[in-house]
Order: C-alpha cells, then structure tokens, then sequence
C-alpha cells in the first residue's frame, strides 16, 4: 500500500525551495515492502515510451 511520507519541517522545507526553484510538483510517498527492479537501457526505453504513449508515470517493481 502506498501512503503519502511523514515529512519533518526541515526536509518539507528542503523539497518546497526545491519545487520553487525548478517550477516543478514533488510528491513523496513510501512503502516499506517495496522492492525496486534495475532495468538494462532497453527495458527503461520501453517503459518511457508506454509513459509517454499513455501520458501517466510508471514504477518498476519485483513482484
């Protein structure tokens, strides 16, 4: 299950000057079970493209 992070002051701080400076959203979120994979150039190419096909942003994760 996914949850927004408990953020503390210091570091909210840190990624709202960070939001600011680059005009950007920065969402954090956590889980604790999650197990992320390292994909090869080819796979990582293959999911920006079905990103960008579907315009929505995907994780890679062991199942």
């Amino acid at each position: 299950m996914w949850s927004y992070s408990k953020i503390d002051t210091e570091n909210l701080k840190a990624i709202t000057d960070l939001e600011s400076k680059l005009g950007i959203t920065l969402i954090a979120f956590s889980d604790e079970v999650i197990k992320y994979v390292d994909l090869n150039e080819d796979a990582a190419k293959e999911v920006e493209n079905l990103e960008k096909k579907l315009g929505l942003s995907l994780l890679a994760l062991k199942a």
